[in-house]
């Protein structure tokens, strides 16, 4: 057993038994790297990574490949998800060395922590024009016995790039409605008109992409979004027989996956599947959202309420061997007929009307039949970012469905991060497992767990929620604020490197500023806060050029500057907290499609509600003269007279 055995990340826990000499990251291993004049070969993964998974059974767990790696130099072993600051710095310069990224990730760096060398798999034994571990290692050792200053110089030269890709660029004008539109004609660049989704194999579900292109409302747009949902849907991405999301499809039909199941993948397609039934009102919309939480409330769902991170692509050492099926099998299983209507892609189990569905019948029967194979392994990790995602995707359909038990489900999740994640002083840690919390939060933990907050106020209006929503964001602009505009995904004192990143574009997760641009000017906008319009003025034009130009990798972050842009809404309920005429408004409210409208509730008949001392100014809102409940709906500054009538409210928030 190495150092990781005192770890709690599953991901560290499964080298522990390798003869690799690892330690975790932290100063103990650059100090080790120091005393005995070693570079540190770095290595980072996450559990349910299926190439993270060969490279450690090929390499890690061998003898051969172990000694070298011991003698040569200070082996580290990183979680990408326990530390995305160590993996998006590292990312980085793979990325400025090579154009490309990928996990497992493999970097050499300097005992100071300066890189010098990134790759991403690389096996045992040279193959395919790729050197091996075995070939590599000896060659590193004798360059840096003989040669080290000149392995530093180079490594500082990479420090340098790092240092100026760490930076956003020089601040501009913000982006105006131009950015957004440009972004649906690059969309529609790329657009697989056939299959649905964005460029060939493999493909990525994109759901942020899908949300922000929702927001557009245009003919192009909706086509897009609504091809891509429906062949998710039907394809081997989904889970047919257990419910949700795989993480991408290896092929461009979506019919073959990588089969390890994310939690962020779930929260963020469930909310597009959300927001698209908002829209069209189509129910299979709703239905694959339903399903999805029905899978994560099942599977990814800790006795303390809080959400798990992953489910694992392999089972008994071979990736997908849980989920694969035989046409012999499916015709044992599945009712009178339905063969016909499914298809066997690689042995994975697809849909060819994405309108049909498998019989409740038939999916329980297969459902038995697969629980009786070999599971995949869990992430049983609790994460505040992720958690957050979950949190208000369950919180927007909760509201839009009338699903108060989804709401119970992310209060619960809420109240164990919030309560639970949390270091002596009280500041937010970043992961939880097995009884333990550590590891300060990032800004991504702060910015999505704020906006599940919001989200989990707005779906029963409990000030609580919204009260979290101001103190995360408060937090978040002290500790990670940049000067110049945007935030730092490290506070000062944790910064790996020394470098401190601002994320940037938004890739399989919207990053930590986009997510708190959509904060940002909601909170300003519900608690009447200008010192968040103002930081979100900031954010913009701090990344404009970067969005200028390549608009359509920030598409999370393009949905917050088209509320940014408005013509935005607010809606002041109010009413009794209990009275059926306010919950009438309410429900309509929450039905909708109101990617640009915030609404909070100003509760009468109480003596000191709380929502007055978040929000002050709905002081003066009140029940009408019949007391019966009012919306108060204003837009740009600009008040309409109230009323009590949940069309006509609807009617006022329209979009020209």
């Amino acid at each position: 057993m190495n150092r990781l055995q005192h770890e709690k990340s599953p991901y560290l826990l499964q080298h522990a038994g390798n003869p690799v000499d690892w330690y975790p990251w932290g100063e103990e291993a650059f100090a080790a790297a120091r005393r005995e004049n070693k570079p540190v070969f770095l290595s980072i993964g996450y559990s349910t990574c299926h190439w993270c998974h060969v490279m450690a059974h090929e390499s890690f767990e061998d003898p051969e490949v172990a000694a070298a790696l011991n003698e040569v130099f200070v082996a580290v072993k990183v979680d990408r998800e326990e530390r995305p600051d160590v993996d998006e710095l590292y990312m980085t310069a793979c990325q400025l060395l090579t154009g490309q990224g990928g996990w497992p990730l493999t970097v050499f760096l300097t005992p100071e922590g300066k890189p010098f060398f990134a790759g991403t798999y690389i096996p045992k034994e040279g193959r395919y024009g790729m050197s091996g571990l075995l070939e590599l290692i000896p060659r590193v050792g004798e360059l840096w016995r003989t040669q080290a200053e000149r392995v530093e110089g180079s490594a500082e030269q990479i420090q340098a790039a790092l240092r100026q890709a760490a930076e956003p660029g020089q601040a501009g004008e913000s982006p105006g409605p131009a950015v957004l539109a440009q972004a649906v004609q690059d969309l529609l660049g790329g657009f697989d008109r056939e299959q649905g989704g964005f460029g060939g194999a493999p493909k990525f579900p994109a759901a942020h992409t899908l949300s922000f292109l929702l927001t557009r409302r245009e003919p192009e747009a909706l086509e897009m979004v609504e091809k891509t949902l429906r062949a998710m849907r039907a394809g081997g991405i989904y889970d047919q027989v257990g419910l949700g999301f795989h993480r991408y499809a290896t092929d461009a039909r979506w019919r073959v996956p990588h089969y390890e199941k994310m939690l962020y993948d779930q929260a963020l397609l469930a909310l597009a599947y959300t927001e698209a039934w908002q829209l069209t009102g189509q129910p299979l919309y709703r239905r694959t959202a339903e399903e999805t939480f029905t899978y994560v409330l099942r599977d990814l769902t800790s006795p303390q309420g809080a959400f798990y991170s992953a489910e694992d692509a392999d089972s008994e050492g071979e990736e997908g061997r849980f989920y694969r099926w035989t046409r012999e099998e499916l015709s044992s299983l599945l009712e009178e007929g339905e063969l016909a209507l499914v298809g066997l892609e690689e042995g994975t189990l697809h849909l060819l009307d994405p309108e049909w569905t498998l019989s409740e019948a038939s999916r329980a029967r297969l459902f038995a039949h697969r629980a009786a194979r070999a599971r995949p392994g869990r992430d049983d990790k609790v994460l505040a970012s992720w958690n957050g995602l979950m949190i208000a995707a369950l919180a927007l359909a909760a509201g839009a469905f009338d699903r108060p038990d989804y709401a119970l489900a992310a209060a619960r999740a809420a109240r164990f991060v919030l309560g639970t994640l949390r270091d002596p002083q009280g500041a937010l840690l970043h992961r939880w497992r097995d009884g333990q919390a550590a590891i300060p939060a990032f800004a991504e933990d702060y910015a999505c767990l704020a906006w599940g907050m919001l989200e989990l106020y707005q779906a029963g209006f409990e000030p609580w929620a919204l009260e979290a929503a101001f103190a995360l964001t408060d937090r978040l602009l002290k500790r990670h604020a940049d000067p110049q505009g945007g935030f730092f995904q490290s506070a000062e004192a944790d910064q790996p490197g020394g470098i401190r990143l601002q994320p940037t574009g938004d890739g399989a997760l919207p990053s930590a500023n986009s997510v708190a641009l959509r904060v940002l000017v909601r909170l300003s906008r519900i608690g009447d806060r200008p010192a968040y319009w103002k930081a979100a003025e900031g954010l913009l034009r701090r990344h404009s050029a970067m969005v200028r130009r390549h608009p359509q990798g920030f598409t999370f972050l393009l949905a917050g500057l088209d509320f940014y842009l408005g013509p935005s809404s607010e809606v002041v309920l109010a009413g009794r907290a209990e009275g059926e005429d306010t919950a009438a408004l309410a429900r309509a409210l929450r039905r909708a499609f109101l990617p640009r409208a915030v609404f909070l509730l100003r509760p009468t008949g109480q003596a000191d509600p709380a929502i007055l001392r978040l929000a002050p100014f709905v002081r003066d809102y009140g029940e009408g003269p019949d007391g019966r409940a009012r919306a108060f709906v204003c837009r740009n500054y600009s008040c309409r007279l109230p009323t009590g009538d949940p069309r006509e409210m609807l009617g006022l928030l329209a979009e020209p």
